[in-house]
């Protein structure tokens, strides 16, 4: 069984006992935090997409951890004018252990 959600603007397909990292998430390490945003459910080639959400739909999830990604570099040159700037980003994630999808 696996199901498609929303979290930081972006959607992730996800199945119990999966490891993701999604945009950070405000909370503890060790704490379980509810997806409420869940667009399809599948199993199998059985799919129920929702209109925009699936209802009564959750995935329960635990926080493993919070880290950075690998830098970004920013590179910005104008030629023959003498102009470079560099620059990097990191950005901030969260990971989590997918434990329970309710559909």
């Amino acid at each position: 069984m696996y199901a498609v959600i929303r979290t930081g603007g972006k959607q992730y397909k996800v199945a119990v006992g999966e490891k993701i990292k999604v945009e950070q998430i405000p909370a503890e390490v060790g704490q379980e935090i509810v997806l409420d945003q869940v667009l399809a459910v599948g199993s199998g080639s059985d799919l129920k997409v929702g209109t925009p959400l699936v209802a009564g739909a959750v995935v329960k999830a635990k926080v493993v951890a919070h880290g950075l990604r690998d830098k970004v570099r920013i590179f910005k040159m104008r030629r023959r004018k003498h102009y470079q700037r560099h620059g990097g980003h990191r950005q901030q994630y969260t990971e989590l252990e997918i434990g329970s999808l309710v559909a």
